[in-house]
């Protein structure tokens, strides 16, 4: 009779997210699998490194955590994969092969969507020798620190997302939205307290650049009010910054974390990373 060992991990920040040790999603046997699986969910990020994944194994990876999730821009994913999104400053042929500098400014992806997405994964195909981290703020424990009486405040308020705002008013790749995917991408008005609905916790579920307003509070009141939250649960003590390496796998729960890339630079350095979500439900 064999004994099952127990996967090996670390935290990456005390009390946030875990790296997984010593596992190859290539070859790694089923078992194994659903408990780096269960381990994401316990702890609402996941790191493993030196992995080598061709897009049919990240989609065969995703799949483990839900259904796959489109993109709203479909210029920019890769040819027979749908699924999976470029990032990059790269050109080829005259083109870019990927979205450049997408995602900087703390967020949480698809926000804007009645289901924003569950989950986020970033596999990194080539990375820069410095800059372009990625941070993951905790907005479950920034909302725990919170004094009773502003939990209670937040808890009644819900904000305005906008997908044709974001497009319109963000630093980079600002654009006017066709007519096709302004019908595609209705405004929604999610809580500004979110709960888990795997365990109940609650997050302070604030966004920069999709909030359109706080309804029922006069901007810019409202959007100082966002700015402030997002100040308050990016500061040091609820973040964590990784650095990358080719080969690494990052993911994270869009329903607890608030996320940002960060720049480098893309006259010295190339960039490529493939991008997947998976599938999520709606905010209560």
């Amino acid at each position: 009779m064999t004994t099952k060992l127990a996967l090996e991990t670390r935290e990456l920040k005390p009390g946030f997210g875990v790296e997984v040790l010593g596992t190859d999603l290539t070859t790694a046997d089923d078992d194994t699998l659903a408990e780096v699986v269960a381990a994401f969910h316990r702890h609402g990020a996941l790191l493993l490194r030196n992995q080598s994944m061709m897009p049919a194994d990240l989609m065969s990876f995703i799949s483990l955590f839900g259904e796959a999730e489109d993109h709203t821009q479909k210029q920019f994913t890769l040819p027979d994969y749908p699924k999976v999104f470029v990032l990059s400053n790269k050109i080829v042929d005259g083109k870019p092969i990927g979205a450049h500098n997408d995602g900087v400014g703390w967020h949480t992806d698809y926000s804007y969507k009645e289901k924003p997405v569950m989950s986020t994964m970033l596999y990194a195909v080539e990375v820069p020798d410095e800059g372009s981290d990625t941070l993951l703020a905790d907005m479950c424990a920034a909302y725990d620190a919170l004094p009773d009486d502003t939990k209670a405040k937040l808890d009644k308020l819900v904000l305005h997302h906008s997908y044709q705002h974001l497009m319109s008013t963000r630093d980079f790749g600002r654009m006017e939205l066709s007519d096709e995917l302004k019908a595609a991408n209705p405004d929604v008005f999610h809580p500004l307290i979110r709960t888990h609905p795997a365990d109940g916790r609650k997050a302070l579920w604030v966004s920069t650049g999709t909030v359109k307003e706080v309804v029922g509070m006069p901007n810019p009141e409202g959007l100082e009010l966002v700015d402030q939250l997002v100040e308050y649960l990016t500061q040091d003590q609820f973040v964590f910054r990784h650095k990358w390496q080719v080969g690494d796998i990052l993911m994270w729960d869009n329903r607890c974390t608030l996320h940002t890339g960060t720049l480098y630079d893309d006259t010295k350095y190339d960039r490529v990373m493939h991008r997947l979500w998976v599938k999520g439900d709606k905010p209560f």
